[in-house]
């Protein structure tokens, strides 16, 4: 259901589905820009540190 949702957000940086992680914690599956590298981006830029 969540995938779904923000599968559809149109508005990436003000809806902010780049936060939504996988249940063990990577980082994956996003349909903006780049795609994960973008979300990456998104979340460097918020002072995100992932490890």
């Amino acid at each position: 259901a969540v995938g779904g949702a923000v599968g559809a957000n149109r508005l990436c940086v003000l809806v902010p589905c780049h936060r939504v992680l996988g249940s063990d914690g990577r980082v994956t599956g996003f349909s903006a820009g780049d795609g994960v590298a973008t979300k990456v981006r998104l979340l460097a830029l918020e002072g995100s540190v992932l490890s």
